[in-house]
């Protein structure tokens, strides 16, 4: 006797057959997935530095992994721009939109003058600086007007030595300003100076520039100093006759390379690894810093954002390593991108080559 099944049994059985078959690609596209994840880099967690073209001034940009923003100084006045435009193209670079904290060093234009252009176009979170202006110039006092209009009802906060500035990944502990400095860093011990013997006495400055607000950053085993335009005197008593700074991974060139800044004492003690002179072509780079530089121990490399038309050659970097070469055009960056590790590269904006620092 032949059977025959309904057309409803039949449809129930086939249901669940074909739950089962989509159940099952489901599952194996999604193990596709996971394993094409696996097979992907993790993305790295880098910070950025970027030594910006601001022709003799100081603009530095820092962006941590999760895209908080330090900018160090921005640059001087100018009637088309120009450096606060270079900022802005840094931050594009960088991938970011706004300034969380706003660090003054000083009060001199070619620091401070760019901050009523910038806040024109840019947002800023904080502003950080080193208290009142303490120079009897008109030109100063000017720029420090300037300066405070421009900050009028905006988070503004003072910082001395031993403070921080509390960036999350980073720590970054103020070691020097308003004419004072640290005696230590917490949990650094201070390490007798061998180099503060033979270092000449230094006159006393009485500009803004020994007033300069200098940091150490750390961002895990890489280590950055920026310490403004601080000239010889406040550099001696900072680091003599015991030298509170760690070893240096990266150090900008104090005061764009004048030979006002950069004692023996102070750069050959701190060893280092790779510094950058933010010098114009025209304004600092001079042999006698750059010398001092170069000799550090440990020293590898000297970038310089200009090549010093005023210097020799003898007393340039190679051209691999200068931002912005004699007769050509200006604006190019250097950028720096360092890994927790202690690696880290520098790449020049104008080649687009890049140089390698493995960690030690």
């Amino acid at each position: 006797m032949k059977i025959v099944a309904n057309s409803r049994s039949l449809r129930q059985r086939r249901i669940p057959r074909l739950a089962l078959v989509f159940v099952a690609l489901f599952c194996g596209v999604v193990l596709f997935q996971q394993q094409e994840a696996a097979a992907q880099p993790t993305p790295a967690k880098h910070l950025l530095i970027y030594a910006v073209d601001v022709e003799g001034g100081q603009s530095t940009l820092l962006v941590t992994p999760s895209g908080e923003s330090l900018l160090v100084d921005t640059g001087s006045p100018t009637k088309n721009l120009r450096d606060s435009t270079r900022i802005e193209a840094a931050m594009q670079d960088a991938g970011i939109t706004r300034i969380d904290h706003l660090l003054i060093t000083h009060y001199h234009s070619d620091h401070v003058g760019g901050v009523p252009e910038l806040v024109a176009k840019v947002s800023v979170g904080e502003f950080l600086d080193h208290g009142p202006n303490r120079e009897d110039s008109d030109i100063t006092r000017h720029d420090y007007a300037a300066y405070l209009k421009a900050i009028e009802g905006k988070p503004h906060r003072i910082v001395h030595p031993g403070d921080t500035i509390s960036i999350p990944g980073l720590d970054i502990v103020v070691l020097t300003g308003d004419g004072e400095h640290i005696a230590a860093i917490p949990g650094i011990k201070p390490r007798p100076n061998p180099y503060c013997a033979t270092e000449p006495k230094a006159d006393v400055d009485d500009t803004e520039n020994a007033r300069s607000a200098g940091i150490l950053l750390t961002f895990g085993k890489f280590r950055f100093l920026d310490l403004g335009d601080l000239t010889k005197a406040k550099e001696i008593a900072l680091v003599c006759p015991a030298n509170p700074i760690p070893p240096i991974d990266l150090y900008l060139v104090n005061h764009h390379g004048f030979n006002l800044s950069n004692t023996r004492a102070l750069v050959h003690a701190i060893h280092p690894r790779v510094a950058i002179m933010d010098n114009g072509a025209h304004k600092a780079g001079s042999p006698e810093a750059w010398q001092t530089v170069h000799e550090s121990p440990g020293l590898e490399d000297l970038w310089m954002l200009h090549t010093a038309e005023g210097s020799d050659a003898a007393h340039n970097s190679a051209d691999n390593l200068i931002a912005n070469l004699k007769d050509g055009t200006d604006g190019s960056w250097l950028k720096v991108v360092a890994s927790p590790n202690g690696s880290f590269s520098v790449t020049n904006a104008r080649t687009g080559q890049t140089k390698d620092y493995p960690r030690k």
